[in-house]
């Protein structure tokens, strides 16, 4: 489902760098001990970008999911 759901479909390639980037990211964060509200604030721009609280909660659950 999250698959239909979703705007866009980004390359292997691309997935990777933004798996590097938000690695990079978060260890940043986690120097500043702000992890948390980086997390938050990252969350709520995509959020924002999406467009959809409903899309949104749709990709929250999936990324819940076999933590």
């Amino acid at each position: 489902e999250l698959n239909r759901m979703s705007l866009g479909h980004l390359s292997i390639e691309a997935l990777e760098t933004v798996y590097d980037q938000l690695a990079n990211a978060i260890d940043e964060a986690a120097r500043q001990h702000r992890v948390e509200l980086f997390l938050t604030k990252l969350a709520l721009l995509n959020a924002n970008a999406l467009g959809s609280a409903e899309l949104f909660g749709t990709h929250l659950q999936a990324a819940l999911e076999d933590l």
